[in-house]
């Protein structure tokens, strides 16, 4: 199971780097533009995937920081937010790298309606690296919108798997 958690820590640090690229050289503008998605723009759900992750961390080791609103705009600027988002995904990478065990049970108090959890720590790990890759999704869709799908790299877990041979994946011929 550990191997699992292992290449999607892995696929979720490439995506969010391709995701990024793909944003760099967008206009403040149309970084910032509310195109009606449920963070509104690029920069909010971003900022959105950043703020969650480190949510989940906080519970996940009990230690990092935890924002109080889901909508929260943790760094205005594109840099500063890149920055935080590679240093968040190497915690996240090192964090894995070092479970030894996913059979646990995790508990946690929710951020919205606020209410004790108690949850087995594997599905907690599927929803987390199943929620980035939900709003990386969104974020995808806008990007596509404002620079056109043939601008806008492919996320997809099979081209990362081939990209790099996580996932057991192999070329026959």
């Amino acid at each position: 199971m550990k191997s699992r958690y292992t290449m999607f820590a892995a696929y979720n640090a490439w995506a969010n780097e391709r995701l990024y690229d793909a944003a760099a050289p967008l206009s403040d503008a149309d970084y910032r533009a509310d195109r009606g998605a449920f963070f509104k723009s690029v920069h909010g759900t971003l900022n959105h995937l950043l703020l969650a992750d480190r949510i989940w961390m906080r519970r996940f080791t009990g230690s990092g920081e935890h924002p109080d609103r889901l909508d929260a705009i943790l760094y205005d600027g594109f840099a500063e937010l890149r920055a935080a988002r590679r240093a968040e995904d190497a915690r996240i990478t090192a964090w894995v790298g070092n479970l030894t065990d996913t059979s646990g049970t995790l508990r946690y108090r929710t951020l919205s309606n606020p209410r004790d959890i108690e949850q087995p720590l594997a599905p907690a790990l599927d929803h987390f690296f199943n929620h980035q890759t939900h709003h990386r999704g969104q974020a995808h869709c806008l990007l596509s919108g404002i620079i056109g799908n043939d601008a806008t790299p492919s996320l997809d877990l099979i081209v990362f798997q081939r990209a790099t041979g996580y996932g057991g994946l192999r070329t026959l011929s």
